[in-house]
């Protein structure tokens, strides 16, 4: 019988930015980078890279959408996926959501594994900054928890961003057979 992971406890904290980023970095040396934005990003190329990004950090919500559930979300016009290659391969993407005229959600932020430690994760947040306040909403808000990167929140507020609220939450780990259920898919 297929053991049922433990669910995990996460202290969440809410933040928002009501200006722009002060802040400019240049990219990093010795790296070749390309972001580029993915409309209409197919469903397997968007679960790859969230999974990739998120298996480190616990993210299973979009793992266990069907494939209309997901292509609502990520194809809706208010959404845009961009992605991150470093050296010709996906290196980590970024996903913003225009709540509203005058609020952009930072949905989802990071690197694959192995780009973690090449010094460019400051950089691309700052890039997907940029691209959040490019219709100059009124704020940018983004979550982030205790199974985040261990500095995810020092990260956020060194950009910028305020802590608004914060709660506690439940994630429940996928089975190995949802999971194998969802790569084989």
């Amino acid at each position: 019988m297929a053991k049922i992971p433990t669910p995990l406890t996460a202290h969440v904290t809410q933040l928002e930015m009501t200006a722009p980023p002060k802040a400019s970095l240049p990219v990093p040396v010795n790296l070749q980078t390309a972001v580029i934005r993915a409309p209409d990003i197919p469903l397997h190329f968007y679960r790859y890279l969230y999974r990739q990004v998120g298996k480190r950090w616990h993210w299973y919500n979009r793992l266990k959408m069907t494939d209309e559930q997901l292509a609502a979300i990520i194809h809706n016009p208010r959404v845009s996926v961009t992605v991150l290659y470093v050296n010709g391969a996906p290196a980590g993407f970024f996903e913003l959501s225009k709540e509203s005229g005058d609020w952009t959600e930072l949905s989802y932020f990071g690197l694959f594994e192995h780009a973690i430690g090449l010094g460019i994760g400051k950089w691309f947040l700052l890039q997907a900054l940029y691209a959040a306040w490019q219709d100059m909403p009124q704020k940018v808000t983004v979550t982030t928890n205790t199974l985040d990167h261990p500095r995810a929140l020092q990260l956020y507020q060194m950009m910028g961003f305020e802590p608004v609220s914060t709660s506690e939450a439940i994630v429940q780990p996928m089975t190995d057979k949802e999971l194998l259920k969802v790569l084989d898919g």
